[in-house]
């Protein structure tokens, strides 16, 4: 059995190793396959294509900007303070290499739940840590599956609090609230009890695979000597922080003046959730990260610094996101994905709608991997179906979400935030996060169609 695993694994390393280009170079491949599947399977014309593509390369540039802040601020938090201690804590605890595996994947499965930006970038660290905590140790583990184990963790992100389509349909005044003729609330999907379940079914799962996949000893690729070493956090704390002299001196080198607006940024976030209850934007958790930033670090000038080391990380977000915009933008401006969804919701039956709905969405974050998008193009085609087929709303929510979860862990453009964390490339860690996403398709599908026929 553990042969034919390893025989599995070792072809799909190699394909991946010869066929996945790294994701800059994917993006530009998924542009043009969305163009010409645009121009092929819609009316529109080849100027309405490309206008369209062309406008919609900036259309992300406020999420792009969020994104960008969500990566230098968790970067830094994980640097600063009494952190990097407890992260090392925390990843001395799997004493085995398949302990290892299994425990990334549940480590960055649980923190997707809590909030979808944690996934890849506290996951990434942990895998990281967890690495150079073995070597320290003087133990082999495959760094590679490492960072493939925590990548698949974020397959149950939209099973969670910060799930936009489930959060979407049960805030007043959402696009869809007549539709469904009223709203939605979490408690019959988010919180609903074969949601519950599958997270928890999930979750084992992926773990438990990663876990089977390690390689022979001689196959083992422990963290490089040069990502061992650059270990920013201690380079940064350890050394003298310089400035000038005088009063400027001592106002960047104060820690009264960062723990001061840090405290401002608590009580804001504090009356935020007190004003509107228990709620997460991508906002919120920045400045809620950024808060912990400026209560830990010892002065301005030292954050600045920590800032420094961690603007690298944020290059390669700038740099493709506006490649996903642009597919967006031609998709959903012709009709295209529409068009895809209105055929999915129309061969179900009101038992396999659910699973319809997941398989599509998957299909579909291929070329568009925003939940929320996906929803607002899908939610309407699929409600349709389901009301005339007699299928409870709430599961066609949580097929597109599970669709879009699954897909995200062998999408190049989610695992742009793991790859900065790690410095591991894409095809090592995606050749892993593939074989899990095989797997994850059975509890993720299994427990639709369980919900359907209920």
């Amino acid at each position: 059995m553990n042969n034919s695993i390893q025989k599995l694994t070792r072809a799909i390393i190699r394909v991946f190793d010869r066929y996945m280009p790294e994701p800059f170079a994917f993006g530009i491949v998924m542009t043009l396959a969305a163009l010409v599947l645009t121009w092929w399977l819609t009316p529109a014309s080849a100027e309405k294509v490309v206008m369209s593509w062309g406008n919609g390369l900036a259309s992300l540039l406020p999420f792009i900007t969020q994104v960008c802040l969500t990566i230098l601020f968790a970067y830094a938090l994980a640097h600063l303070g009494p952190v990097p201690a407890y992260l090392e804590r925390l990843a001395g605890l799997p004493r085995t290499a398949r302990g290892a595996y299994a425990f990334v994947a549940v480590f960055a499965g649980c923190v997707s739940l809590i909030a979808w930006p944690l996934g890849t970038i506290l996951g990434g660290l942990m895998a990281r840590q967890v690495a150079l905590s073995f070597r320290h140790r003087g133990q082999k583990v495959h760094y590679p599956l490492l960072g493939g184990a925590a990548f698949s963790g974020f397959v149950v992100w939209h099973m969670g609090y910060s799930g936009s389509a489930p959060l979407l349909v049960a805030t007043q005044g959402n696009p869809m609230q007549e539709q469904l003729g009223g709203l939605l609330p979490v408690t019959l999907t988010t919180l609903a009890t074969f949601n519950l379940v599958t997270i928890v079914l999930t979750l084992a799962t992926v773990a438990l695979v990663a876990s089977l996949l390690a390689p022979a000893d001689a196959e083992l690729e422990e963290i490089d000597e040069a990502n061992a070493v650059q270990d920013p956090e201690r380079s940064i704390q350890e050394r003298p922080l310089e400035g000038r002299s005088g009063p400027a001196y001592r106002l960047e080198n104060s820690r009264w003046l960062t723990s001061s607006m840090g405290v401002l940024l608590i009580v804001y976030v504090a009356s935020w959730f007190y004003s509107k209850g228990i709620q997460l934007d991508l906002n919120i958790v920045n400045w809620t990260f950024l808060a912990a930033c400026l209560l830990l670090t010892r002065s301005a000038s030292e954050f600045s610094q920590v800032l420094m080391q961690a603007g690298r990380a944020v290059v390669p977000t700038l740099l493709q996101y506006p490649l996903y915009a642009g597919i967006m933008g031609v998709m959903l401006n012709t009709g295209l994905v529409a068009q895809m969804a209105d055929y999915f919701a129309r061969i179900g039956t009101a038992e396999t709608l659910p699973l319809i709905a997941f398989f599509s969405g998957g299909v579909i974050n291929m070329f568009i991997p925003s939940g929320g998008a996906q929803w607002a193009v899908q939610g309407p085609a699929f409600l349709a179906a389901a009301e005339t087929l007699g299928t409870a709303p709430e599961l066609i929510v949580m097929g597109v979400a599970y669709g879009d979860q699954w897909t995200n862990i062998i999408h190049p453009f989610v695992v742009i935030p793991l790859l900065i964390m790690t410095g591991l490339p894409a095809n090592k860690v995606l050749s892993y996060s593939f074989i899990l996403f095989l797997v994850a398709t059975v509890p993720l599908a299994g427990g639709l169609l369980v919900a359907g026929f209920w």
